[in-house]
């Protein structure tokens, strides 16, 4: 049945969910969703809002029944931005937020821009006492080779992580906080001069290829570091 066939036929409070893209509409509608489903069962099937790392998976106004008598629907909608954006640092910030396409602005140029805030806010400084951080007592297989290309860079839908896969992204994170850690503090230039934080994020984009295991030939090198580090 349509919701503006239900609103007709019996009292409705309709709550609409909106905001920019990819802010986490849908996750929040589908939690709603299951909390009032098992606090109130019925014997229709319950829906799922779409949900996605990406944004633009939400392209239609949906309603979703939250609760009997009276009826109470939320809507989910597209997220919402304004026409354009004049201001480089807000397209920046909303890539890096993952409001708009990172293909938009482009992966290199955001992974700079994260850089660049981390570095001028000395946010690695703060990561020396977590380079030893670890996880123990589990005993893991050794890791299997990696073949590095944008493919298998691409979201997949994955069951969900066993012991030795959280092992090993905590490997990668420290490693990762290790690298940024040390190109930061061993730099002898001024992060707040445009040219050498330039510069530092060079080294650090360097740093990160051998931290993520890149091999220096690749090709794409320089485009997996972007892709990598905007996923931790």
């Amino acid at each position: 049945m349509k919701l503006k066939e239900v609103i007709r036929k019996e009292p409705t409070l309709l709550v609409m969910v909106v905001g920019v893209p990819n802010v986490g509409k849908s996750a929040l509608i589908n939690s709603i969703h299951q909390i009032a489903h098992s606090r109130f069962p019925v014997q229709e099937k319950r829906k799922r809002a779409a949900v996605g790392p990406l944004p633009g998976v939400t392209q239609d106004i949906a309603g979703f029944k939250i609760a009997h008598k009276p009826s109470i629907y939320v809507l989910d909608t597209p997220g919402v931005l304004v026409p354009s954006i004049s201001d480089i640092e807000t397209g920046l910030k909303l890539a890096l937020a993952g409001g708009v396409k990172d293909s938009v602005v482009g992966e290199e140029r955001i992974a700079q821009y994260l850089l660049a805030v981390l570095d001028t806010r000395g946010t690695p400084l703060h990561w020396k006492l977590l380079n030893n951080r670890r996880i123990n007592g589990i005993e893991c297989e050794a890791e299997e080779n990696h073949e590095y290309s944008l493919k298998n860079l691409k979201s997949k839908r994955r069951n969900l992580p066993n012991r030795c896969d959280l092992v090993y992204a905590e490997d990668i994170v420290t490693e990762v906080q290790h690298a940024l850690y040390s190109t930061l503090s061993e730099f002898n230039g001024n992060v707040e001069d445009e040219n050498d934080l330039e510069r530092l994020i060079d080294l650090q984009f360097g740093a990160l290829q051998k931290a993520l295991k890149i091999p220096h030939k690749a090709s794409e090198a320089r485009l997996i570091v972007p892709y990598s580090i905007q996923d931790w």
